[in-house]
């Protein structure tokens, strides 16, 4: 059983706990579920910024501990100082060190998009996510059938959530709902966790001209992130590279700054 499987098997189980100790009928009394959430994809095309979905994420099973002891509330807002188009953090507690607490701490204190990061397999993830405040939710082809891929983007739809569709080979574009707006190119295998940045390049031609593209994983320079805009892609996820810092907020601004660097001089040449 590679980690994927083992991240799915862990959490079809915590779900089917979850569904018992807090039923949907609770999650949708969260002050949260009245809220109209913001777009993620406005976000991404706003010509004032630069496509960046800044990540909050404590852990993963390729690095181990990144960052544990990071508070949210004091990250997320310096990335939008920074200059981040949206955030996403990440919820899973068994292998990234995340918890809804996260999330929460931070949607009252930034008035941005937040991309929910997490495995979602059953509709009750996608009511979580609105009753915590979320503004988008990630569905991953790996774990998913292109029914289940509808279905429950139509439940976010119905919630008045966005979705980011996340592939991570060729074979995934044949699960995406033909109107899939946003679409995510992960580079990292999540079999293993391996890092392919061939990927991107290979897949995104093969992707629908009218959706907006975002750029997952890998992405540690300005010269890449122009590389990968000059292929065409609209939106870039970045979170390691930052969160690996002591000042993940610092680190974004100097990214950020970079990328502004790079993008005025090359405009002047």
């Amino acid at each position: 059983m590679n980690i994927l499987e083992k991240i799915v098997t862990y959490k079809r189980a915590k779900v089917g706990r979850l569904k018992i100790e807090n039923p949907p009928a609770l999650l949708e009394k969260s002050k949260f579920f009245r809220r109209i959430p913001l777009s993620l994809e406005r976000a991404v095309l706003d010509s004032k910024r630069n496509g960046i979905i800044a990540e909050f994420k404590r852990q993963s099973p390729s690095r181990g501990v990144i960052n544990k002891y990071a508070d949210p509330a004091i990250v997320c807002p310096r990335y939008l100082e920074a200059g981040a188009s949206a955030l996403s953090v990440l919820t899973d507690g068994e292998y990234f060190g995340g918890s809804n607490n996260d999330l929460l701490a931070v949607r009252d204190l930034c008035d941005a998009p937040i991309l929910r990061k997490e495995f979602i397999i059953d509709e009750y993830q996608v009511v979580e996510a609105k009753s915590i405040g979320a503004d988008a939710i990630l569905l991953i082809a790996d774990i998913l059938t292109a029914r289940e891929m509808k279905i429950l983007a139509r439940v976010a739809e119905s919630l008045d959530l966005e979705v980011l569709f996340e592939i991570h080979n060729e074979s995934g574009i044949a699960k995406l709902p033909a109107d899939a707006r946003l679409i995510g190119i992960n580079s990292r295998n999540l079999g293993n966790f391996s890092v392919n940045m061939d990927i991107l390049k290979k897949t995104f031609g093969r992707l629908p001209e009218t959706s907006i593209k975002i750029a997952e994983s890998g992405i540690h320079s300005a010269g890449t992130l122009a590389e990968l805009r000059n292929v065409g892609f609209d939106g870039f996820l970045i979170g390691e590279m930052f969160m690996k810092e002591n000042n993940p907020g610092e680190r974004c601004t100097e990214f950020i700054n970079d990328v502004n660097a790079f993008k005025n001089f090359t405009n002047k040449k």
